[in-house]
C-alpha cells in the first residue's frame, strides 16, 4: 500500500427520516456504541491525516460525539446530493495533497482491510485509475446503482433511477464508497452536473467525467454483509444481529463458553478472558472485563464494571459502572452494586445493594444488606473492612466505617463506626409476652362468632 497520506470524508448529512428519531441516524448504536465511531474507529486504523463529517441537520449532536477526536464536522445546506455533499469538506481538507476515502455514516461495517486494499489499487503503478469504486455482489440489487466493468475496469455507473432495463440486470452494485487523489477529486466535483432523474449532483458521476478524459477508473468488490447500510430501526437490528453473531463467535474461539450464545449480548468493547463460563441471557453494557475462570450466571446485567478471576456473578446480578472485583468474589442473586470495590475472596450472595463502598478481603456481607449512600443530596461513602461480617437486613448509613474482621448483628442499622473485632447490635429490644397469642386469638373468635 502507499505511504501517501490519507483523509476520510464521512458523509451524514441524510436526515434519517426512516429512523423516526430526535437522534441523528449515525448516532444509533449498535453494541453500545453509535454505529458513526464504530466506522471511525475502522478509520483510525489506517492512521488518516484529517476526517472530516459532513451532516445536515443536528449537528450539535455529531459534534458532541466526535469532540474527542481529531475529526472536523461540516455541515450541507441544502442536501443537493452525494457531489454536493463531498464538496463541503473543500475548506477543511485545503492544502491536502494526499488520497481521499469517502465513506459514509451509515455504512459501519467497512474494514480497515478494505480501505488499505482500496488506496493500494489507487495507487497502482501500471494503469493509475483516477477512482477506486466499492462495488457488491447484492442478493437483491433493487435501487443500489449499477456498475458495469470488465476484469475490474469500470465502463459505466448508472443509479438505478437513470438505468436502462439492461443495466438493471447487472448484479454488481455501488456501494457509494470510493478512493480518489485530492488533486483529481475537486476539479472533477466542479464539473457534476445534475441532468438526472433525481436532480441532484451525483458523487459517482467523477468516475464517468474521469472516463470522458480517457482515464481509468477500477472497482473492488467486497460482501454485501460490510457494506450493508442502516436507515430504518428494523436494519438497526439487523445490524446489531450481526454484530452480536460476530462477538459470540470471536469469544467462543478465544475459549469462552458460551451455554446459549443466541441469548448473550455484548458490548463493542468487551474484554472476556478465557476459560470464563457465561449462562443464558447475560447482558453486557460498555466497560467491561471478565478476568480467567470466572462464572457469570443467568439473567445478569454487567456494565462499567472490572470482574477479577475465579470470580462468581449471579444469577440475577447487577454489576453498575464503578464495580471492581477482586479474585474469588462472589456477587449472588439479585445483588446490585454500584462504585464498589470489592476486594478479593468477598461476598454479597443475596439480596443486596452496595453502592460507593469498598468491601475488605474476605468480608460477608449477608442477605439483605443495603449501604445507604444517599440523603437526597450528596453521596456518601461505606467501608467494610477485610474480614468483616455483616449480617442479615441490616443498613449501613453512610458515611460509616466497618473494621476489619467487626461483626455486624442481623437486622441492625449502623450509623456511626464499628471499631474491628467488635461486635455491633443496633436495633429494638424483643419483648416476649407468654400466651399472649392464645388469648388474642380467643377472644377474637369469640367476636367473630358474636357478630354473627
Amino acid at each position: 500500500m502507499s505511504r501517501r497520506p490519507v483523509a476520510a470524508i464521512i458523509l451524514a448529512a441524510g436526515m434519517g427520516t426512516r429512523m423516526k428519531s430526535e437522534t441523528h441516524k449515525v448516532l444509533h448504536p449498535i453494541g453500545g456504541r453509535p454505529m458513526l465511531l464504530h466506522l471511525m474507529a475502522s478509520v483510525d486504523e489506517i492512521a488518516p491525516e484529517r476526517t472530516v463529517v459532513v451532516v445536515g441537520a443536528r449537528r450539535e449532536q455529531v459534534e458532541a460525539a466526535v469532540a474527542h477526536t481529531a475529526a472536523v464536522v461540516v455541515t450541507q445546506e441544502p442536501q443537493l446530493g452525494t457531489a454536493h455533499a463531498v464538496l463541503q469538506a473543500k475548506d477543511a481538507l485545503a492544502g491536502f495533497e494526499g488520497d481521499v476515502l469517502v465513506l459514509y455514516g451509515d455504512v459501519p461495517f467497512i474494514e480497515s482491510a478494505t480501505m488499505r486494499l482500496m488506496l493500494s489499487k489507487l495507487n497502482n503503478e501500471k494503469d493509475t485509475p483516477a477512482a477506486v469504486v466499492l462495488g457488491f455482489r447484492a442478493a437483491e440489487p433493487g435501487a443500489y446503482g449499477r456498475i458495469d466493468a470488465d476484469d475490474g475496469v469500470i465502463r459505466k455507473m448508472v443509479e438505478f433511477k437513470d438505468a436502462s432495463p439492461a443495466e438493471r440486470d447487472i448484479d454488481l452494485c455501488n456501494s457509494g464508497l470510493l478512493a480518489v487523489r485530492a488533486d483529481d477529486l475537486w476539479p472533477l466535483l466542479e464539473r457534476v452536473g445534475n441532468d438526472n432523474a433525481a436532480g441532484e449532483y451525483y458523487l459517482p458521476d467523477i468516475v464517468m467525467l474521469a472516463n470522458a478524459d480517457g482515464r481509468v477508473s477500477r472497482v473492488v468488490e467486497t460482501a454485501e454483509a460490510e457494506v450493508m447500510g442502516i436507515n430504518s430501526r428494523a436494519e438497526l437490528a439487523v445490524a446489531e444481529a450481526r454484530f452480536q453473531a460476530g462477538r459470540r463467535s470471536f469469544f467462543m474461539r478465544e475459549g469462552v463458553t458460551l451455554t446459549d450464545p443466541g441469548s448473550v449480548f455484548f458490548a463493542f468493547d468487551t474484554e472476556i478472558a478465557a476459560d470464563v463460563s457465561i449462562a443464558p441471557n447475560v447482558v453486557f453494557g460498555p466497560g467491561v472485563s471478565v478476568g480467567a475462570k470466572t462464572r457469570i450466571h443467568a439473567f445478569s446485567h454487567i456494565e462499567g464494571a472490572k470482574i477479577g478471576e475465579k470470580a462468581e456473578i449471579g444469577p440475577y446480578a447487577r454489576l453498575r459502572p464503578g464495580t471492581v472485583l477482586g479474585a474469588d468474589v462472589k456477587i449472588g442473586n439479585f445483588v446490585e452494586t454500584k462504585k464498589a470495590d470489592f476486594a478479593d475472596g468477598a461476598k454479597a450472595n443475596h439480596l443486596s445493594y452496595i453502592g460507593d463502598a469498598t468491601v475488605g478481603a474476605k468480608a460477608n456481607i449477608g442477605a439483605g444488606t443495603i449501604t445507604c449512600n444517599y440523603d437526597g443530596f450528596f453521596k456518601y461513602k461505606t467501608e467494610i473492612g477485610a474480614g468483616a461480617f455483616i449480617g442479615s437486613n441490616s443498613a449501613l448509613v453512610a458515611p460509616v466505617k466497618i473494621g476489619d474482621g467487626a461483626i455486624v448483628g442481623a437486622g441492625s442499622v449502623m450509623t456511626k463506626d464499628v471499631e474491628a473485632d467488635a461486635l455491633a447490635v443496633a436495633r429494638g429490644v424483643q419483648d416476649s409476652k407468654p400466651g399472649w397469642a392464645a388469648r388474642f386469638r380467643e377472644a377474637m373468635t369469640a367476636k367473630k362468632k358474636a357478630a354473627k
